[in-house]
């Protein structure tokens, strides 16, 4: 027990970042329906780019200074992969069967993961990122590295900013009305393709922020990463209930939560040793969507973005 606030901030941590990647899928899914599998690889390359820019800075630039300008590198790079897929990989075959851009989607993942590995200079091997110096603080029990504050900061800010855009502008009422009803929503006027591409665009940029956070709270990046976190990801999206904002964080903080608390505790039961430990922690992942799909299929809270007009 006394391992326990360590092993909640761990997980309060890692799914605040599932929690950023999986509002990317939600928004998506919750305007067009769309699964969007090549999300996690827009998370990655996000990454690439933020420590492009670190590469950039000067040695001796302040770490609190250079994250700002890490994002935005991030998320020019994130938005600009993001936008461009839908107008050319999914735009096209919006009328199409569901399985034509399921199947796009994967192909999609795929190449970009591969275009990361040949043209990136050194991305066959993880790279270094940018870490803060200095020893953990210590809260509550519990030993948080410095760079964890950005996703303990970030998460909450990124969730209550998008809700407020989502309810309260212009835009974000469009959203609702095109996620309700496309058709009739071009009919009063709405230009349903600019909104779907404000949607890709807010869930990479979102995506982007995680993989600075992933940066910061792993001490690298590498091609690989957006492969599982994007899966960890659209789980804690459907754990949450894909289409709400709230549903995909709060799935992310659950997930992240079991993760930990498994990995920790789950070598203690008698007869489950050999399911502890870090190497099975995906497993126990999965193992809770199911048993959440089985109780409710819904999801946690069930309620897509565009009922919440």
């Amino acid at each position: 027990m006394n391992e326990l606030p360590q092993q909640l901030a761990n997980g309060l941590i890692l799914g605040a970042m599932y929690g950023l990647i999986a509002i990317g899928y939600t928004m998506v899914y919750g305007i067009v329906q769309l699964i969007n599998f090549a999300h996690g690889e827009i998370f990655m390359i996000g990454g690439f780019g933020a420590l492009t820019v670190s590469l950039w800075l000067p040695d001796g630039f302040s770490l609190l200074a250079a994250i700002p300008l890490m994002i935005i590198g991030g998320v020019i790079c994130s938005v600009a992969v993001g936008t461009a897929a839908e107008r050319f990989a999914y735009r096209p075959l919006r009328g199409a069967p569901r399985l034509a851009p399921l199947i796009t989607a994967i192909g999609l993942s795929i190449l970009l993961q591969q275009a990361i590995w040949k043209w990136y200079p050194e991305a066959k091997k993880d790279r270094t990122f940018p870490q803060f110096s200095g020893d953990p603080v210590h809260i509550f029990g519990a030993d948080v590295q410095r760079g964890d504050f950005f996703l303990i900061l970030a998460a909450p800010l990124c969730m209550l900013a998008l809700a407020y855009y989502v309810n309260k502008t212009r835009t974000g009422r469009g959203m609702q009305a095109t996620a309700q009803d496309p058709d009739t929503a071009k009919l009063m006027g709405i230009n349903t393709d600019r909104i779907i591409v404000m949607a890709f665009a807010i869930g990479a940029a979102f995506a982007a922020i995680a993989a600075v956070g992933y940066g910061l709270h792993n001490g690298q990046v590498g091609f690989k990463m957006g492969f599982i976190m994007g899966l960890k990801a659209f789980t804690a999206a459907v754990l949450g209930g894909i289409g709400n904002i709230y549903g995909a964080m709060l799935g992310g903080i659950v997930l992240g939560v079991a993760e930990a608390l498994a990995t920790g505790y789950m070598a203690d039961v008698p007869g489950m040793e050999q399911f502890g430990g870090g190497a099975w922690k995906d497993v126990w992942a999965f193992a809770l969507l199911i048993l959440v799909l089985l109780l409710r299929p819904q999801g946690l809270l069930g309620e897509r973005v565009a009922d919440r007009a």
